[in-house]
């Protein structure tokens, strides 16, 4: 590799602040593995049989991983960004028709001793290729074509992780629609992502709960009256009307209060019927104004507008038809609609008494008791975190958190003074991707959010997610070293 691009003061352009967090959350993680790991009566942690002695193999070699990266060239990453992205892409879809079944899953290729899975890998090539699309000359996110290049190359390894049956890590994804966000994506895209995860949790947590005595779901009237506050706000905002609002606002809730007081009062019906038309008399009003004054804006918000309710009412069909039946126990535990404590809620269950029972310093390395025992399934991988909240307790367990939190804002203190697009979108990619693992995996160990099975960055056991976040954070850290050298720099 040439390295024009490394005078004898290169090192000192590295960013040793993101190298001594990544060391710190790697030794922080061993310990936690070796508490997850260890069993009663065993002599060596260190031994090669045990998984704590494991974890050092894979910590040494993806430090070793690390500054080979550091010594290769910059423009390296930049040339051969979609060589990178197509080869992991051939590697995804061959995965699907892996005969190796893990726990459900077609996601592993298993090498003689060593098992790889290819969508951790996955993650630094998207970046690359969403960097290498978003920098080149001409583009611009704003263009519907060049939009939907962008969600092409999220798109089509989700696609392939979904038939590998890897749902979980196909949602990881999803995390690079920030950068898209960023870097000039409409905040109204991302404002219709959060209206659909708010449709889904209140329509399907509260379908069957009836309103005051009447056949009225209180989830599809909670929902359908969201749409219609939200059609309105999207009004008030895209096509800088008052009026307008105030007379869809005015109208639908008037005639919804109406319809309720009589359903109440005088004859029990369905409201949601009469939000219905409500919702079809506001399509109306759009498309005829949208014809009127030829405003694109009115055509996106009656978009926003009917895709709300067809998605609404397809939420259902998905969650019994489309999705696993592990996958809907899941989300009905998450939403409290079953509890299941010895079924799907056992390991959120077992991981939140570990957690409580560390107490405030927690009971002290390897002296937990549920992780010894263990009563929690799956300690030393994606609920790794329970084993920090009973060992070190509420201060190990803000410690790591506060790690990781300034772990992620350093990467994006460094994305911002990147000189080149290229290495600034990048930067952002890797910020969202440690953004997405830490909040999921921690939300899914607390109860907080669905539990999807991913790794807790640098602490759930196996080399596959080190070697993963290592090669994604440290293509970023050659990526800034070299910032400072237009010869090296990405142009």
């Amino acid at each position: 590799m040439p390295t024009t691009d490394k005078p004898l003061n290169f090192w000192s352009q590295v960013d040793w602040i993101t190298i001594a967090l990544y060391i710190g959350l790697m030794a922080f993680g061993w310990i936690s593995i070796c508490g997850a790991s260890y069993t009663y009566g065993e002599n060596d942690i260190f031994a090669l049989s045990t998984r704590s002695g494991m974890q050092i193999i894979w910590i040494g070699t993806s430090i070793c991983l690390g500054f080979v990266i550091l010594m290769m060239d910059t423009r390296f990453f930049d040339t051969f960004s979609y060589v990178i992205y197509g080869v992991l892409l051939l590697l995804l879809f061959a995965t699907i028709f892996n005969p190796h079944d893990i726990k459900g899953s077609h996601s592993w290729l298993v090498i003689g001793p060593l098992r790889l899975q290819p969508a951790e890998f996955g993650k630094f090539a998207t970046a690359l290729a969403l960097a290498k699309l978003m920098s080149s000359y001409g583009f611009n996110i704003g263009r519907w074509k060049h939009f939907a290049a962008a969600c092409a190359v999220i798109f089509i390894p989700m696609l392939c992780i979904v038939g590998q049956r890897e749902t979980g890590s196909a949602l990881v994804y999803l995390t690079f629609f920030l950068v898209l966000y960023r870097e000039g994506m409409p905040g109204s895209i991302l404002f219709t992502g959060v209206a659909m995860v708010v449709y889904f949790v209140v329509g399907i947590k509260y379908e069957s709960v009836l309103m005051l005595d009447t056949p009225t779901s209180v989830g599809r009237f909670v929902v359908l009256t969201l749409v219609q506050i939200f059609t309105a706000c999207m009004v008030d905002v895209y096509t800088q009307q008052r009026r307008q609002p105030r007379l869809i606002l005015g109208y639908s809730l008037g005639l919804t209060i109406v319809a309720m007081l009589f359903s109440v009062y005088v004859i029990p019906f369905d409201v949601t019927w009469i939000q219905l038309l409500s919702c079809a008399a506001i399509a109306v009003y759009l498309l005829l104004n949208g014809l009127r004054t030829r405003l694109p804006q009115y055509f996106l918000i009656l978009g926003f507008a009917v895709g709300s309710v067809v998605f609404f009412y397809s939420a259902d069909y998905v969650l019994n038809n489309v999705m696993e039946p592990h996958q809907r126990v899941r989300i009905n535990v998450l939403l409290g609609l079953d509890e299941d404590l010895a079924g799907a809620g056992y390991n959120v269950h077992q991981s939140e008494i570990a957690i409580g029972s560390g107490g405030l310093k927690g009971k002290g390395f390897l002296n937990g008791t549920q992780t010894k025992l263990k009563f929690v399934p799956e300690q030393d991988t994606d609920f790794i975190f329970c084993t920090v909240g009973e060992e070190e307790g509420f201060v190990g367990s803000a410690g790591v958190l506060l790690m990781f939190l300034a772990l992620i804002l350093r990467l994006m203190k460094l994305a911002e003074r990147q000189p080149f697009t290229f290495g600034r979108i990048y930067g952002y990619c890797v910020a969202s991707v440690f953004l997405f693992h830490v909040f999921i995996n921690v939300g899914m160990v607390l109860g907080l959010t669905p539990v999807i099975g991913i790794p807790l960055p640098f602490f759930s056991y196996g080399g596959s997610s080190l070697w993963g976040f290592t090669i994604l954070l440290f293509i970023f850290l050659r990526i800034d070293a070299g910032r400072n050298f237009a010869q090296g720099g990405i142009r």
